[in-house]
């Protein structure tokens, strides 16, 4: 169930670092799904912790998670770049997550 928490703070940060880029630019009222956004994913974030899961290895998936998909998404929606060099940063950023939590299961 931690997982599934994770997955829907994940969902929620990134929602709500859309819509702040989409405000940013003007549009104000999406300031209500910025600050929903980021209180649900602390709130799921929240949920994740009291399920037992680690802060590091929750922590660490829901961040890498949320540089990688901001940033395809932001390629998508705002025309934003999405080069080679930042792909091969988003995949170091997997692979140190994935250390980490493969770390913490040995313990």
């Amino acid at each position: 169930m931690a997982y599934v928490f994770l997955i829907g703070a994940i969902l929620c940060e990134v929602m709500a670092t859309l819509a702040l880029r989409v405000a940013a630019r003007g549009r104000t009222a999406f300031y209500v799904l910025v600050v929903a956004g980021y209180a649900g994913g602390f709130v799921g974030l929240i949920l994740v912790l009291r399920q037992g899961l680690a802060l590091g290895v929750a922590y660490g998936i829901w961040v890498a998670c949320g540089v990688a998909l901001t940033a395809v998404a932001s390629k998508f929606l705002f025309a934003e770049p999405l080069t080679r060099r930042m792909l091969a940063g988003i995949a170091l950023i997997v692979a140190g997550v994935l250390v980490v939590e493969l770390g913490a299961a040995a313990v």
